[in-house]
């Protein structure tokens, strides 16, 4: 593995965490049951669902980026990532005291549909999109070197580093979102139900707002 390859399963490893970190993303419902319900096990059930929803709105995005990667230009992928990126951070800026809301009571599908609407609406998705488009692209080029093939991947040597990339990303996810949840859990309980959501919306838009940045900074050098 070359390190262009490193540094984007590193990147996708570590954007898992934050995102699992950001409370938004659903470790808060989870300590928020455990409290309800009084047990630790309550917590745990509510990860797994959590994390499912999450890796679906993620999957979309791969999926996606995958079919465009097949038809455009990466220089022109990473523009678009990063135009779309730059205004849908604006919206959240707009929208970001606004959280939906939802029950407690809540089913294992209730909690992943849940996670996958709040993983969309808060741009998770949008955030992975710029590091799938240059995997795709170290993935061309690799191909292209070991085995002179044509100038695009087929989608079926695609969509396996795609699925591998979820399954990355998902995993740093759970593992931060499974800590956040047990020790604020054990330690923090109700008085983190009151503070939680203070200022996280602007660190989250300040990352996706570098994210569209970079992104469309690289996308023009590549097409210079």
């Amino acid at each position: 593995m070359d390190q262009t390859n490193t540094w984007i399963w590193m990147s996708l490893v570590a954007l898992g965490f934050f995102h699992g970190l950001n409370p938004a993303m659903g470790w808060l419902f989870a300590v928020a049951l455990g409290l309800q319900e009084r047990r630790t096990g309550a917590v745990v059930q509510a990860l797994g669902p959590i994390a499912a929803g999450h890796a679906a709105a993620i999957a979309v995005a791969a999926f996606i980026t995958t079919l465009l990667g097949r038809t455009l230009p990466t220089g022109m992928l990473l523009v678009l990532t990063g135009i779309v990126l730059l205004l849908f951070s604006g919206w959240r800026l707009l929208v970001r005291f606004r959280h939906p809301r939802t029950r407690f009571r809540a089913s294992l599908w209730d909690l992943a549909s849940w996670s996958f609407l709040m993983a969309t609406s808060h741009g998770a998705s949008l955030m992975v999109a710029p590091l799938l488009v240059a995997m795709t692209s170290a993935e061309h080029l690799h191909s292209n070197h070991m085995h002179h093939m044509h100038h695009a991947l087929a989608l079926g040597d695609s969509l396996p580093v795609a699925v591998l990339a979820v399954v990355v990303h998902t995993a740093g996810m759970f593992i931060a979102m499974a800590v956040a949840a047990l020790v604020v859990y054990w330690t923090a309980g109700l008085e983190i139900l009151r503070l939680a959501w203070i200022n996280t919306d602007l660190i989250w838009i300040a990352v996706l707002v570098m994210t569209g940045v970079i992104a469309l900074a690289l996308g023009l050098w590549d097409m210079r």
